[in-house]
C-alpha cells in the first residue's frame, strides 16, 4: 500500500502544491513530503484531514494507493483483471470532485 503516492497523485491532479495542502491540513510541508515519498506513514487522523481538504472520500486514497504486492497470489488474476478499471473510476471521481470545486469557487466569486 502506497498511500503517499496516492495523495501526491490526487494533489497534483487537483493542481495543489505541497505547501498549500500541508498548510490546509495543519502539518508541515516536510511531513507531507515524507508521506508522499513513503518515508513516513500518515496517521489515520492525518489521512482523514487530507481527504477532507482534498474533498475526496477516504476510500479513494486507499484504492489509488493499492499495489499488486498487497494482493495475495491466489487473488492476483482477479486483481489484474479488475484493478485498472477500478483505478480509472477512482481517478474519474477525483476529476469530478475537482470540477465541482472549480465551479463552486467560480459561483462564489
Amino acid at each position: 500500500m502506497n498511500i503517499g503516492t496516492a495523495i501526491r497523485s490526487i494533489r497534483r491532479q487537483l493542481d495543489i502544491t505541497q505547501y498549500q495542502l500541508a498548510d490546509r491540513c495543519s502539518i508541515s510541508q516536510t511531513s507531507l513530503s515524507q508521506i508522499e515519498n513513503g518515508v513516513k506513514r500518515p496517521s489515520t487522523r492525518t489521512i482523514k484531514k487530507i481527504c477532507e481538504v482534498l474533498e475526496v472520500p477516504e476510500s479513494i486514497i486507499y484504492i489509488l494507493g493499492m499495489q499488486d504486492t498487497d494482493v495475495p497470489d491466489s487473488r492476483r488474476n482477479v486483481y489484474e483483471m479488475l484493478f485498472p478499471s477500478i483505478r480509472n473510476l477512482a481517478l474519474q471521481i477525483v476529476s469530478a470532485e475537482h470540477k465541482q470545486l472549480v465551479e463552486h469557487a467560480e459561483t462564489a466569486a
